[in-house]
C-alpha cells in the first residue's frame, strides 16, 4: 500500500460526512491536493504556517484508481498527487491530529 496525505482543518474534516469533496481551494482548482510523506513538512510550512487544529488524513493511493494523477509543481520542482474525484471513505486509512512542538513547529503523527 502506498500512502499519500491530505491536510485538512479539523472543523472542516469533522463537518463532512461520507466522501470528502475537498476544501474551497481544492474545488477552485478542480482537484484535491495531496502530499507524499516527504513533501508534508514543506507543504505545512508553505501553506499552513498560521493554522492550528489540523488533521492529517492518510489515503491508500492504489485505491484511487485513474482519478489520481501525479502532476508537476514548477514552484516546488516535484510531482504531487492530485485527485480528480471526491475522496472515497474506502480509500481513507486514518485521520490523526497534527500538533505543534514547544517551539511552534508542526509535529506530524506517526505516518504508518
Amino acid at each position: 500500500m502506498s500512502l499519500i496525505f491530505k491536510i485538512v482543518p479539523r472543523a472542516e474534516w469533522e463537518g463532512q460526512s461520507g466522501d470528502y469533496h475537498g476544501s474551497a481551494h481544492d474545488r477552485a482548482d478542480g482537484f484535491l491536493h495531496f502530499s507524499t510523506a516527504l513533501q508534508l513538512p514543506e507543504t505545512l510550512r508553505l501553506y499552513y504556517a498560521g493554522k492550528d487544529d489540523l488533521m492529517l488524513v492518510a489515503v491508500d493511493a492504489n485505491a484511487l484508481g485513474a482519478a489520481l494523477k501525479w502532476e508537476r509543481s514548477e514552484s516546488r520542482g516535484e510531482d504531487f498527487p492530485h485527485l480528480f474525484a471526491p475522496l472515497s471513505c474506502d480509500a481513507m486509512k486514518w485521520a490523526r491530529s497534527i500538533t505543534r512542538d514547544v517551539d511552534g513547529s508542526f509535529k506530524l503523527p506517526d505516518l504508518i
